[in-house]
Parts: C-alpha cells; structure tokens; sequence
C-alpha cells in the first residue's frame, strides 16, 4: 500500500522516504493494520505476538520521523546523525522494556525519584517527558518549515533571490515559534525572556555591530534586488558571478574557478560594479601594433572582420578598430567589440579574438613590428671604439 501511494514521490519526502519503507508512512499503516487486527483477532484468541508488534512499530516510527526530518532539513550535518542514532537507542531501549513488561515500574521510579529547581520539584520522568514533547514539537517546526521552503523555491516567484529570502524568513519565523513553544512545553516563564531578550539586545548593539549590519544589508540586498543570484559584479577588482546570496555574505565565483566571499555590510557602503543590472553586455577590447608602412584602411577592414568571426563576438553593436597612438615602433590600433555572455569568461573570448587576429595579419602579410632601439655613440670613445 505504501508503495502505491508513493510511486510518484519526491526523493526528499519524510512520508515515503528513498526506498518506500524507510519512511514515515511505512511504520504508520503498519502499526494501523497491526492495531486494527488486535482489536478484532483479540475475540476470538490470545494475540500476544500483536502485542509484541506494537511497541516495535512505535519505535521504528518515532525513528523514521525524526531520521526522515533530520536527513532533509540537514542532509551533511554530523550532529543530526548523532542525535538520530541516540533517540534511536532511546527509542528501542523503551520498546524492550515495553516488551518485558519492566516499563511501569522503571517509569515509577523514574517519577519517584525527584530534584528541587528554586521553588518547584521536578521528577525525573517530567522533566524527560518534557524534553521529548519539546523534541517533537522542534522536529515538527523543522518539517513545516521544510517543506513550505521547498515550495516557496519552487512556486513563489520567478526571481531566485526573493524566492531565497522568502523561504529564509519562513524558516526563521517558524523556528521562533517552535523554539518558544518548546521552552513553554519545558515550563519556562516566557514573560522573564523579555528581560534577558532585551539584555542580549544591547549586548548585540555594542559587541556585535559588524556581524548585525551584515544580516541587515543581506536583507536588504535582496530585497532591494540590487544584486541578484547570477549578476556579473565587480568588487575591489576581483570580477565575477554571485552564486548565492547568505543573510551574513555574498558568494562570488570569478571565471577562473577562484571565490571571494565577500560581507554584505560591503555590498551596501561601497562601490560595487553590477555587470548586468542594465543588461548584460559588456565591451572587450585588444591593442594591436602594426608596420607603420601599412594600409590603415586595411588594417582596420581585417581587425573588425577577424572579430567579427569569433561566435561569442555580437555582430550588433559591430565591433569596431580605431587607430589609438602612434607608438615607438608602429602604429597601435584598438578592436572593441561586445559579449553578451560574460558568465563564460572574457579571457577565452579575447584570446580567440587575439588568434583571429594574427591569422588574418599574417595572410595579409602585415608587418607586426618588433620594438627597436637606436644607439647613438657621441665622442672621442665612440669615435675610438668605430
């Protein structure tokens, strides 16, 4: 049954897992079928095998929950996977004792045995119980606020980085909560918080001012959409393409494979270069040198074809070669030319360029001159040396 119902499932899902029986739904209809067949075989005989199946299903249930939850929200943390494997022993030590029928003498232990915290007593079995209510309600948070952030990604709006703030500021707001309702579950005054609350507020002000003004420009970077998830930037000349955009940094990967991770609070109080803000065209340009014998004409008539030749180069706006200088050794000639593309690198595109060049100069038997010097010798010495 699980099986049907999970044929079209996602490989995230907490209810059907990877393989079907390693999720959550698994356990459940299990457990359903189990219960529901004690109930109408227990006319009839003694269903003590039953009996054994069911703390078993509880606890494999339980541990598919918070696995499934985990191995989603954090899919490479090693802490997740310690606390999956301790509340799995947990869970299977319950079910044992469950089985041996040693659970309700060891929970009235546990109750007996008791501690004071200022005013209040507390057993042993509260304040577990108490942690585990509170674990599940946190487990439970981390599951909404997955999956509302996978469809928020998916289905609020076409723009990447509105999507992202958008599905952070779920996952915070509802992490709020479930951290609030887990330390109400506990018995912790919520109304003593707003004092400590407003203690680590001014903490923050005067210790932390750095890391705060870089969550705060994160948020309005993206809201602003000054910078968005795959612009061309420029920042303290390191060029290169912002890969993602966290509440503290910026990720920006340079054509050559190098990443700068650079402040947000930085993004906001400086000059920063957005490639693609306006559209994502950008202009090249290569100095050639040629005999000062040569048809400038000519010059100019290969320059422009031999770019023009290059798939990356637009063919509007046209590229163009202009005479720059008359330098020491030849006449120096300046191609420009536009790229609509520069997320795949400007390097490659102008030593492309560079190649088409020379290929053509070197048809057209166009002299590319080598620098030359001219000694003069002034003197008796130079004299003597002749």
């Amino acid at each position: 049954m699980a099986w049907a119902i999970g044929r079209r499932r996602e490989s995230s899902s907490v209810w059907f897992g990877r393989f079907i029986v390693d999720g959550l739904l698994f356990p459940l209809l299990s457990l359903a079928l189990v219960y529901s067949a004690m109930l109408v075989v227990a006319r009839f005989q003694p269903v003590a095998l039953l009996h054994l199946a069911v703390p078993v299903l509880l606890a494999l249930a339980g541990i598919r929950f918070l696995a499934r939850v985990l191995t989603v929200v954090f899919p490479t943390s090693a802490a997740a996977r310690l606390v999956e494997r301790l509340f799995s022993w947990l869970a299977w030590l319950m079910a044992v004792l469950w089985i041996g029928g040693v659970l309700q003498p060891v929970l009235a232990r546990l109750e007996a045995l008791r501690f004071t915290v200022g005013k209040t007593q507390v057993s042993v079995l509260g304040l577990i119980e108490n942690l585990l209510v509170a674990g599940v309600v946190l487990v439970l948070t981390l599951w909404i606020s997955a999956a509302l952030e996978r469809r928020v990604m998916r289905q609020a709006t076409g723009d990447l980085s509105l999507r992202r703030v958008a599905a952070n500021v779920v996952r915070a707001g509802l992490l709020l909560v479930g951290v609030l309702a887990a330390l109400s579950t506990l018995g912790v005054d919520l109304t003593a918080l707003s004092v400590l609350g407003g203690a680590i507020g001014v903490g923050l002000g005067f210790g932390l001012q750095k890391l705060a003004s870089n969550y705060v420009s994160g948020f309005v970077i993206l809201f602003e959409r000054s910078l968005r998830i795959g612009d061309t930037v420029r920042v303290d000349n390191f060029e290169g393409q912002v890969m993602d955009i966290k509440t503290r940094y910026t990720l920006i990967r340079a054509p050559n494979g190098r990443e700068s991770i650079v402040p947000n609070e930085k993004l906001i109080t400086e000059r920063i270069e957005n490639l693609s803000l306006a559209d994502p065209l950008i202009l090249l340009s290569t100095d050639v040198a040629v005999g000062y014998d040569s048809d400038v004409d000519e010059v100019q008539r290969l320059l422009c074809e031999a770019a023009t030749g290059c798939a990356r180069v637009l063919k509007d706006p046209a590229p163009a070669a202009r005479l720059a200088r008359f330098g020491a050794d030849g006449l120096e000639f300046q191609l420009l030319f536009w790229i609509g593309d520069p997320a795949n690198g400007q390097l490659n595109v102008r030593s492309e360029v560079n190649l088409a060049v020379l290929k053509s100069l070197r048809q057209a038997g166009i002299v590319i001159p080598y620098p030359q010097r001219v000694v003069h010798l002034v003197g008796s010495e130079a004299t003597a040396g002749r």
